[in-house]
């Protein structure tokens, strides 16, 4: 029984070992004459490939041809660059917002709506309650738990009272497959 003990921790032994190295690739820089790394090389050109502050807005307002360009559009500049575009969109897609001067739940109109929309940031509360929307408080963050699809689906078919619409209003994905942790880091496992 021992020769078995001995034989299978010298297995996971030469396992490991070899699965280590001491290969510095993965060392931020170079290393400087202090044989320390040094710092990392940030010249060149960045683009920012993707925003999902507010999910799926991009993939249904955004033209096909224009989707790479939002995400790399600055949010700053969103709101000017997308907003009659996704005006367009939303009173294609939604009957809630057929009529001028039709509003959603929030009381706002399709030029405001989108407007909000187009700037794709989120919006956090330092003082108040973190939530996509709780009934109350509307994008005041974002909490794990929050069924952000659904609220947006709220938002763009369900009216000015969320009545309008109840089938293209819910995506009746109402709790994750697996419960949050209690602890850091809060969500469960993959599967």
């Amino acid at each position: 029984m021992k020769r078995i003990t001995y034989i299978t921790l010298a297995v996971l032994l030469a396992a490991f070992t070899f699965n280590c190295s001491n290969d510095d690739d993965n060392m931020m820089g170079d290393m400087d004459n202090t044989n320390q790394p040094s710092e990392p090389d940030f010249s060149g050109t960045y683009m920012q490939e993707d925003q999902v502050a507010r999910p799926a807005v991009n993939t249904v307002f955004t033209s096909p041809s224009s989707k790479d360009m939002f995400n790399m559009t600055i949010p700053s500049e969103q709101g000017a660059a997308f907003q009659s575009m996704f005006q367009t969109n939303l009173e294609g897609l939604s009957p809630a917002y057929a009529n001028p001067g039709d509003m959603n739940a929030l009381g706002l109109d399709s030029a405001t709506f989108t407007g909000l929309l187009a700037t794709d940031v989120l919006n956090v509360s330092l003082d108040g309650t973190t939530t996509f929307y709780d009934g109350t408080n509307v994008l005041t963050g974002r909490a794990l738990a929050d069924d952000v699809i659904t609220v947006e689906l709220l938002l763009i078919f369900g009216g000015e009272d969320f009545s309008e619409n109840p089938t293209l209003s819910n995506d009746h994905v109402d709790a994750n497959d697996k419960p949050f942790l209690t602890s850091f880091p809060y969500l469960a496992s993959p599967w």
